[in-house]
């Protein structure tokens, strides 16, 4: 089996990902998980996928994610990697679908209009 690469994106946070069947070691941006992630928040989002397929070391993952912050980061890798097991197995598919991980989260920023201060709040009115 060789490797499988898969994108996965999260508001301006775009993730790269490689899995190869290995030993469950995961490097993002060439740093261990727990280096790059500190919070064990976005360390169980980052692992979700394979927890729930019950494949913490079957695979190697290496991961290579730019833009946005650690939260949309850790949801983009979060979705390359469970595009990438459905890749593998197709069989892993309703599993995943079920808990919400094979859906990609399209909310963005909403842009700032002219003559507004943000996207939707107005300058302060003044009536003197």
């Amino acid at each position: 089996m060789e490797i499988t690469n898969t994108t996965g994106r999260r508001k301006t946070s775009i993730a790269r990902v490689y899995v190869k069947p290995g030993k469950g070691v995961i490097k993002i941006n060439d740093k261990e998980l727990g280096v790059y992630f500190v919070s064990d928040i976005h360390q169980t989002t980052v692992k979700q996928p394979l927890t729930i397929l019950k494949a913490e070391t079957n695979y190697d993952i290496t991961v290579n994610v730019e833009g946005g912050g650690i939260k949309g980061q850790a949801e983009a890798v979060r979705l390359g990697i469970s595009r990438a097991l459905v890749e593998i197995n197709s069989e892993n598919k309703p599993a995943l679908r079920k808990e919400g991980l094979m859906t990609r989260d399209s909310r963005m920023v909403e842009r700032k209009k002219p003559g507004r201060r943000k996207a939707r709040r107005k300058f302060q009115f003044s009536k003197r």
